[in-house]
C-alpha cells in the first residue's frame, strides 16, 4: 500500500509538472503507460484505476504524452553502465551483458620431427613453421546475468558462452574445443562454459550451484599475463578455440566444472570458498566409475600496506578415482601464490604440487595406467610494469611430471619430464575497451630419456572487453 501511494504521488507529481491541467483522462493514460512499462503491477494498476489514489473519470482523454525514452539518466527503464558490461533495470531486476572479443596473428616456428625431439606430453611445437589468425588463450565470450533481491536474498542466474573465431573439426572429438578445421563452409565452436545460479546475503556469504571455473589453480590462470594474449600456441597449423597460454608451462588448467560451492563473507580481507565437484575421470587411464564427488577449496587474502597492495591465495583439490578394472587411487594437489602491486609494477609468483593429477590438464598422464600415481609440480614468476598507456611484461614458468616408479620409466621413456616457457609481452591501451598486444614466446619440452624439443612464436593482435 505504501508503494502504491508513493507511485500515485509520483504520477500526480508528473501530471502537475505539465503545462496543461491534470485531467482524469491524462491520468488514466499515464497509469496505462506505467503499467505497460512494468513500473506498476497489475494489482497496483487496478487499485489506482478504481480510485485508490486517483479516479478514472469518463472525461475526454487528453493527447497522449510522449513515450519515455530509456536512457542513462533514469527515465522509465533505467539503462546504465554497470561495474563491467552494459545492462538495464526493470523494477528490482537487473539484466547485464558483458563480454570480450580477441584475435591474433600467430607465427609458430617449430623443429622438424625427429627421433630426438619426440616428447609424449610435450607442448613445444614439432613440425614446420605455421601462421594463423586465431584466438589467444581466451576465446571470445558473452556473459548474460540476471540478478535481483528477493526476501532479503541476492539471487542471480548466470550464463557464459565462449565462441572461437576458428572453425573446429567436431569429427575429431572434443566438441567446441576440437582441433581446428581451416576449410571453407565450416563453423566455429561455442563452448558454453558457464551456467550457474547464486544466492547470498550480507553476513551469510554466497552459494553457487552449476557449472563455473574451478577453485584449484584458478588464481594461477586469472593472474597470468598470457590470459589476454597467446602464450604457447599448441596446434597452430589447424588452430582450435584457444592457445595454451601458460597452461602446462606453469600450472594445471583449472577447467570449468559442475559444482556446489559456498563462499564466506569477507572478514578483514580474508574470504574462503569450499565446494563439492563432479568427479572427473582420467584422460589417459582405464575406465572409471567414480562413487564420490571431488572436493576443492580456496583461501584468499586481499590487503594493503601503505602504497603496496597484495593478494595472497592457497587452494587445493582432492578426488578418489574408482577404476573399473584395477586398483583405485586418489588424486590431490595444492597451489599457492602472491600478487604484489607497487606503483606501476605488478609481480606474481605461484607454485603447485600434486599427485595423481597429471600435467597440463586435470588427470592427463596422472597415472601409469595401473593405478600408480605420478607426482607433478610447477611454478611461474611474472612481472608487468605500466608506463601510461604502455605496459611491458615478462614471465618464466615450468611444469614437471615424474614417473610413477621404475617400471613406468622403462615402459614410457619419452614421457614429458618438463615443459617450460619464456614470455615477453608489450601492451598498449588504445581505448578503455581495446588493448593492443605483441608477444614473443620460447617453449621447451624435455622427456625423461633426454629427448628435447623447442619452438619460438610471435603473436600480435588485440583484445576488447566491455
Amino acid at each position: 500500500m505504501k508503494r502504491t501511494l508513493l507511485l500515485a504521488s509520483a504520477a500526480m507529481g508528473l501530471l502537475c509538472a505539465t503545462a496543461t491541467p491534470a485531467m482524469a483522462g491524462t491520468t488514466a493514460d499515464l497509469l496505462k503507460r506505467l503499467h505497460e512499462k512494468g513500473i506498476l503491477s497489475d494489482e497496483e494498476y487496478d487499485q489506482l484505476l478504481k480510485g485508490d489514489g486517483v479516479e478514472a473519470a469518463a472525461a475526454p482523454a487528453a493527447p497522449a504524452a510522449p513515450a519515455v525514452t530509456p536512457d542513462a539518466s533514469g527515465g522509465g527503464r533505467t539503462v546504465h553502465m554497470t561495474n563491467s558490461g552494459v545492462g538495464f533495470e526493470m523494477g528490482d531486476i537487473t539484466l547485464k551483458f558483458s563480454g570480450s572479443v580477441n584475435g591474433f596473428y600467430v607465427h609458430d616456428n617449430g623443429e622438424a620431427p625427429s627421433a630426438s625431439n619426440s616428447v609424449v606430453g610435450g607442448v613445444a611445437t614439432v613440425g614446420s613453421n605455421s601462421s594463423a589468425i586465431r584466438n589467444g588463450l581466451l576465446p571470445g565470450f558473452l556473459k548474460v546475468e540476471v540478478t535481483t533481491k528477493q526476501g532479503g536474498w541476492d539471487v542471480g542466474a548466470h550464463f557464459g558462452m565462449y565462441p572461437g573465431i576458428n572453425s573446429v573439426n567436431y569429427a575429431a572429438g572434443g566438441g567446441a574445443n576440437s582441433p581446428g578445421n581451416p576449410r571453407g563452409l565450416q563453423t566455429a565452436g561455442i563452448d558454453f562454459r558457464q551456467t550457474y545460479l547464486t544466492f547470498g546475503r550480507p553476513g551469510f556469504g554466497e552459494v553457487k550451484i552449476g557449472r563455473d571455473i574451478g577453485l584449484f589453480a584458478s588464481e594461477q590462470i586469472l593472474n597470468d599475463i598470457t590470459l589476454l594474449s597467446s602464450g604457447t600456441p599448441a596446434g597452430n597449423v589447424a588452430p582450435s578455440n584457444t592457445t595454451l597460454g601458460r597452461i602446462g608451462v606453469g600450472y594445471i588448467y583449472t577447467d570449468f566444472q559442475p559444482q556446489i560451492t559456498y563462499t564466506t563473507p569477507n572478514f578483514s580481507g580474508f574470504a574462503a570458498s569450499v565446494g563439492i565437484f563432479e568427479p572427473l575421470s582420467s584422460l589417459t587411464g582405464p575406465a572409471e566409475s567414480n562413487k564420490e564427488p571431488g572436493f576443492q577449496a580456496k583461501l584468499v587474502y586481499d590487503g594493503k600496506l601503505g602504497g603496496i597492495s597484495t593478494r595472497l591465495w592457497a587452494a587445493g583439490v582432492h578426488q578418489k578415482h574408482n577404476v573399473v578394472a584395477g586398483p583405485d587411487y586418489t588424486g590431490w594437489g595444492w597451489d599457492a601464490g602472491a600478487k604484489i602491486m607497487v606503483g606501476p609494477l605488478t609481480l606474481v609468483g605461484t607454485y603447485y604440487d600434486a599427485s595423481g593429477l597429471g600435467t597440463t590438464a586435470l588427470n592427463l598422464f596422472d597415472t601409469d595406467g595401473l593405478g600408480n600415481r605420478r607426482d607433478s609440480h610447477g611454478f611461474y614468476l611474472q612481472g608487468l610494469a605500466g608506463f601510461g598507456k604502455f605496459s611491458v611484461g615478462g614471465s618464466y614458468g615450468e611444469s614437471n611430471l615424474d614417473h610413477a616408479n621404475a617400471a613406468d620409466a622403462l615402459a614410457n621413456p619419452t614421457l614429458v619430464d618438463k615443459n617450460s616457457s619464456w614470455v615477453g609481452q608489450v601492451r598498449y591501451g588504445l581505448t578503455s575497451w581495446v588493448t593492443l598486444l605483441g608477444e614473443y614466446v620460447h617453449t621447451r619440452s624435455e622427456a625423461h630419456n633426454g629427448n628435447q624439443a623447442s619452438s619460438d612464436a610471435i603473436a600480435a593482435g588485440a583484445i576488447l572487453f566491455f
